[in-house]
């Protein structure tokens, strides 16, 4: 894995005197100065780098789901299966039920081909989509997908990002969408064209009830009845949440500095009676277990600095990178994550970056699958001092 030099680091530490000076001029971001007062540096997405052979790349999901390989911390060897005897009763593991509508479309402008992604949704008939070719779209373009389906371009944003207003709403929307539209896979699941019959079910998970994502938890598509059913008797309690995965989670980070990158925001929501339920889970000394990624960033984005987790419903783009001080969760299930991406960066600042460094290579050399339909990792959260 590459890491910073330390020509990049004194030319951070040159500017340091001029950084704390401009933020303590500005109340709103007084912390920022703080946080280098204490040793802070901003991680360059360079280290966060890594090889990862192409062969590793899952293609399909090993079936049964629940015989997925699972890497715990100090090269414990498991699978899936093996969940519930690696929990305590009065754990509660957390699940996203969000579920992944056909959010891919080709269509036509004209002549043209145009395919394009829903990524956020607006409202009931205007959704942020990315587009290809984007830059050939223009304001008041009309995109055919079907005779009498067809969307309209509203705006125009950075990296391919474009508004449409569809000539369906709500409902028949997503009725549209089921007809037309197909899977949303990730870039690195090839296809010969688009998601086939497999990935209808294969890329949806157990727990999926809430139309809206146009990707999917991944942790979460690894459990069957049978795993379930071995939890609740164990004495594994669960609840849900949802969040709505958007397009951009598959984006690369194109900045030098964490720092500087941009979230994509998505939707997400907490009712009242899983935020009770969570806060009495931890009240009563279980933990917390957040399956994926996306349950631990809504958990986190609904939590209060003491500890306690709120209602919530709306958008976030919480970005977690190391350093981060995590309020609820206690462990984290999830797949193994790109080079570069933010998902990495999460689970560094979960785990501890060095533990994570080498928790990959291991799974690398080991053979590990990697990605939305690969392997899983079991972490428990680093402490800070």
């Amino acid at each position: 894995m590459k890491v910073a030099t330390g020509e990049r680091d004194d030319k951070k530490a040159e500017g340091l005197a001029a950084t704390i000076f401009c933020i303590l001029f500005h109340g709103s971001k007084i912390y920022l100065a703080t946080k280098f007062l204490n040793g802070y540096r901003p991680m360059l997405v360079d280290d966060f780098d890594f090889d990862l052979p192409k062969d590793l790349i899952a293609q399909r999901p090993v079936s049964p789901r629940d015989r997925a390989r699972l890497l715990l911390l100090g090269d414990r060897e498991k699978r899936v299966t093996d969940l519930p005897g690696l929990l305590n009763p009065g754990d509660m593991m957390v699940f996203n039920d969000t579920r992944v509508i056909p959010a891919r479309l080709k269509g036509k402008r004209g002549q043209a081909g145009v395919e394009v992604t829903l990524h956020k949704r607006l409202d009931e008939d205007r959704w942020d989509v990315f587009a290809r070719p984007a830059k050939k779209l223009k304001v008041d373009n009309l995109i055919q997908f079907a005779p009498e389906f067809s969307a309209s371009v509203l705006a125009r944003g950075e990296g391919g990002q474009v508004t449409l207003r569809f000539n369906r709403s709500g409902a028949d929307l997503m009725t549209a969408l089921k007809n037309h539209g197909s899977m949303p896979l990730p870039p690195y699941i090839k296809r010969a064209g688009l998601a086939d019959g497999r990935d209808k079910s294969d890329y949806q998970t157990l727990f999926a009830e809430v139309d809206g994502a146009v990707a999917a938890p991944t942790a979460g598509l690894h459990f069957t009845d049978s795993l379930i059913a071995a939890l609740d008797a164990r004495g594994i309690k669960r609840a849900t949440l949802t969040l709505h995965v958007g397009a951009g989670t598959f984006l690369p980070v194109k900045t030098d500095d964490t720092d500087d990158h941009v979230m994509h925001a998505e939707w997400g929501h907490i009712d009242a009676a899983t935020a009770d339920a969570i806060n009495a889970t931890r009240s009563a000394g279980g933990r917390i277990i957040a399956v994926g990624t996306t349950s631990l960033r809504l958990l986190e984005s609904a939590a209060l600095e003491d500890g306690t987790l709120r209602e919530f419903r709306g958008d976030t783009d919480i970005f977690i990178t190391p350093g981060y001080k995590f309020k609820i969760v206690d462990m984290l299930m999830t797949n193994f994550h790109l080079p570069r991406s933010t998902l990495f960066m999460l689970v560094s600042a979960f785990a501890g970056f060095d533990t994570m460094k080498k928790t990959y290579e291991l799974a690398i050399a080991k053979g590990y699958r990697f990605y939305s339909y690969g392997d899983a990792c079991l972490l428990e959260r680093k402490q800070l001092s």
